[in-house]
């Protein structure tokens, strides 16, 4: 375990021309939207195949993918992150153009600043001094890269795993640069994330005169007991590091408004955030279960399930495990340990997770992501540039 201390306090025109804050901008200015990559991935190729990886560009249904690997091993340690960025909304409220990476005091201000161009730069960055510094690792390191887990994310970080389970080189630790902390870099780390599914559920009854409720069925009168029956349903109350299931119906719609029709129809939306203790099947036969009891006929009930996403949970196995790793490179450089996490929406966490993987996401404090002057102080890019420089030594000594 290399306990070196690490580099000494910077002034604050320095901390602006830290190479991770330059590389961070450099990837700002590029206006990758969802797919849209706009060069980042053939920029941070360049990079990485200065550094002696072996890079690989892939076009997969309109999304750009990068995989770097130094050799053909399976991988000890994988780097992962997205180029792709949210559409930064009104311009006229942003203080400084979104793509145009601004210094403005100790701030950098920008689409990407923090989700997560930022986490990218930073892991090239120590990638790149680590190798200067050390050598070549002994080990297999690879950057897996995407331009789509904002968006669909169908042929993003999946496609990619999917090669490389063909090709039998999955990675045995991964680290995402999404990002985790709450108030500096190193407080919080992801070890896993809710799995998540929507569900579109349309119910047919009768229209008719409100005069005369025996001659129609009222699909608004169904709805009720649908939502009535999937509010009572008990789940799993969670852990202290991963929090229970729960159901929540998002929409209701039974067509244009008027006082005196019966509708006779309705749809109802809802999404289910659930632990690893179910799989998306458990999901799904719990709730068409659940809609057989109503026993309001096959013919009023079509249900469509949508956008499911698998849960992932990376547990603390040993004293070799990426969690004890992660935790003892942060503990070097900031003299605390972080608290795990799993709260927050999914990510591609879930499609790097396997039997033979363990994750965790590590980043930077994420209270701007996706908003309006997205922002982050540049001290703490340095300071998860100097985290990841001490995990990098961690997995160079394990070669």
């Amino acid at each position: 375990m290399n306990s070196m201390s690490l580099a000494p306090q910077l002034s604050q025109p320095n901390l602006n021309q830290h190479k991770a804050v330059r590389y961070t901008s450099e990837l700002i200015r590029r206006r990758s939207i969802t797919p849209e990559d706009a060069g980042c991935q053939q920029w941070l190729g360049a990079k990485l195949a200065a550094l002696g990886f072996k890079v690989s560009h892939y076009q997969d249904q309109g999304v750009s993918n990068l995989l770097a690997e130094l050799d053909e091993r399976p991988a000890l340690l994988a780097l992962a992150g997205h180029t792709d960025v949210v559409p930064p909304g009104d311009l006229s409220r942003w203080q400084s153009p979104p793509f145009a990476a601004t210094l403005a005091g100790d701030l950098l201000i920008g689409r990407g600043a923090v989700d997560m161009k930022s986490g990218l730069a930073v892991m090239l960055a120590a990638v790149e001094d680590h190798i200067n510094c050390h050598g070549m690792p002994g080990a297999n390191w690879q950057f897996i890269v995407t331009s789509d887990e904002e968006g669909e994310a169908e042929f993003g970080t999946r496609a990619l795993v999917e090669r490389l389970a063909a090709l039998g080189r999955l990675p045995k630790y991964c680290v995402v640069a999404e990002p985790t902390a709450d108030k500096r870099a190193g407080d919080v780390i992801k070890i896993g994330r809710r799995g998540a599914i929507s569900a579109r559920l349309s119910l047919k009854g009768k229209q008719g005169h409100v005069a005369y409720p025996k001659k129609a069925v009222n699909a608004l009168h169904m709805a009720a007991r649908v939502m009535q029956a999937l509010e009572t349903l008990s789940w799993d109350e969670g852990s202290d590091d991963f929090p229970g299931t729960s159901l929540q119906v998002t929409h209701v719609d039974s067509g244009e408004f008027t006082d005196n029709i019966v509708p006779g129809s309705c749809e109802i939306c809802f999404n289910i955030r659930y632990s690893y203790r179910y799989s998306q099947g458990d999901i799904i036969e719990r709730i068409q279960r659940c809609l057989d009891d109503l026993a309001l006929g096959e013919d009023a009930i079509c249900l469509q399930w949508e956008r499911g996403c698998q849960p992932y949970h990376t547990q603390e196995n040993d004293g070799q495990s990426l969690i004890a790793q992660v935790e003892s490179a942060i503990f070097e450089v900031t003299a605390s340990f972080p608290r795990l996490s799993t709260s927050g929406g999914t990510s591609d966490g879930r499609f790097l997770s396997s039997p033979q993987t363990q994750v965790i996401e590590l980043g930077l404090p994420n209270h701007t992501i996706h908003q309006v002057n997205e922002r982050v102080e540049i001290a703490e890019i340095v300071r998860l540039y100097q985290i990841y420089r001490a995990l990098l030594r961690r997995f160079d000594d394990h070669g």
